[in-house]
């Protein structure tokens, strides 16, 4: 991943396609520490499987307890609001390590800080059943579970974004946090069927120990052959390249530039519309057909969402590596994830069949991935000093548009007993989100003083 790109300027650019004029970084010095950062192919395979694996358990462990809440619920006799309480444990926590998980991961390399997290979350993963045992409190108890799961999963994805534009060319990003991101849809269909079937003949604590085993493998496999040995060499140098980058950065400068904004906006709504998806897709299709079969709409439209997030990052490196700017190739996937996938979702808030509902959310959904190769990757292009830092503070904001969005879906369900107005606040979500991005989004350099655009091969 570490072949030299140049320009029709006399600047050279090698490595990383984000070079920047008249910087110090640009020295020769500092220019052959940046290609020795970057993965070799070899390693750039490696640990894109590997990282889709834990993005895949993360969601798993993630969905231990939403799975078992129900009959956590009647063994110990928690009320609905218990219930929540419980389950609400684990967006305090995450929203709080979401910028400490970036700025760590600036500053000591990505690889240290995802281990630390997928570590952290199968101990507390392996120990929830045990917890039961420590006294009567089970709410108090499990809601701690929940906050500390919370605490050790938020600085995971921050720790991508960060290790992605250390270690990733830019014209090859988009496939690789698409590809990660695509884990994460896997992990939740593994987790509803399998620990579904854990459940039923095995009891709710079953689901926690199958989890955090699967887990536990995987985290002894990244020790082994990734952490240990040359990764940890390097780190060293990384180490001492983010803590220059960082001293650069004055963080009030970058908060007044407009593509910063406009990308944590459009970051914020796609977050917005998809925890009201995620959270009131099974009671839409319940209620409006109360008949129809539960899996083929819990299921279908996250299976189909997995070749649709590697096709979206296949299809903006093609344009990247075709010479095609980058900020035209991350507003473009990105009008696919907001704009083309608005069209599919405005259509459910008239009459429709199961089967025409069942495809347009898929439809929807599939569409909806493409951001993992827009804002969710253009922060690496911004800011690829401090990215894992900014892509905590996007993800923290996006969290909480989560818990804002949803509340205010189950009021207006509430209050007009219409479907149709969810539908249309995800469209209007994803239409004002979309055009702040249109209008003021960019690839370019922003966290030195003076910067140049991000160049393709």
């Amino acid at each position: 991943m570490a072949e030299k790109h140049t320009a029709d300027s006399n600047e050279g650019i090698s490595g990383s396609s984000l070079e920047v004029k008249n910087n110090p970084s640009n020295s020769p010095s500092r220019n052959d520490s940046h290609n020795r950062k970057l993965w070799t192919r070899s390693q750039a395979r490696k640990w894109t499987i590997m990282l889709f694996i834990a993005s895949c358990f993360l969601y798993c462990a993630r969905m231990a307890m939403p799975i078992c809440a129900v009959k956590m619920a009647a063994t110990f006799q928690w009320s609905k609001i218990d219930s929540g309480i419980v389950l609400g444990g684990f967006f305090w926590g995450y929203c709080l390590t979401q910028i400490l998980g970036g700025y760590a991961s600036d500053r000591v390399g990505g690889e240290r800080v995802l281990f630390i997290s997928a570590l952290s979350w199968t101990l507390i993963t392996i120990v929830t059943p045990l917890l039961v045992h420590l006294g009567s409190r089970t709410l108090v108890l499990m809601t701690m579970a929940r906050f500390l799961m919370g605490l050790f999963q938020g600085v995971f994805f921050p720790s991508l974004a960060s290790l992605c534009s250390q270690r990733v060319t830019e014209n090859e990003r988009g496939f690789m946090m698409s590809t990660l991101h695509s884990g994460v849809t896997l992990g939740t269909l593994l987790a509803g069927a399998i620990g579904s079937l854990l459940l039923e003949r095995y009891g709710w604590e079953s689901v926690f120990y199958c989890t955090g085993f699967l887990s536990s493998l995987w985290t002894i496999a990244a020790w082994l052959f990734l952490i240990k040995g040359e990764v940890v060499l390097t780190q060293m140098e990384t180490a001492t390249q983010s803590q220059w980058h960082l001293s650069q950065t004055h963080w009030l400068n970058l908060f007044k530039k407009p593509s910063i904004w406009a990308m944590v906006f459009a970051h914020l709504c796609m977050c917005g519309t998809g925890y009201i998806l995620l959270s009131w897709l099974p009671t839409y299709f319940k209620e409006t057909f109360p008949h129809a079969t539960a899996w083929i709409y819990n299921i279908v439209p996250w299976l189909v969402a997995i070749p649709s997030a590697l096709i979206g990052g296949i299809f903006s490196d093609f344009l990247i590596s075709r010479g095609h700017s980058v900020a035209f190739v991350r507003k473009t996937t990105q009008f696919v994830a907001m704009g083309v996938s608005s069209v599919f979702i405005i259509y459910l808030t008239g009459n429709v069949t199961f089967p025409t509902a069942v495809t347009f959310v898929s439809i929807y959904v599939c569409l909806t991935t493409f951001t993992s190769s827009g804002v969710s990757v253009n922060v690496q292009d911004l800011t690829p000093s401090c990215a894992g830092a900014l892509y905590g503070f996007m993800n923290m904001m996006g969290a909480f548009s989560g818990l804002v969005f949803v509340s205010l879906s189950g009021y207006l369900i509430e209050v007009t007993q219409s479907w149709a107005v969810i539908f249309s606040l995800i469209t209007f979500l994803n239409t004002l989100g979309l055009v702040v991005f249109l209008i003021f989004g960019d690839a370019i350099r922003v966290d030195v003083d003076e910067h140049t655009p991000v160049l393709a091969c």
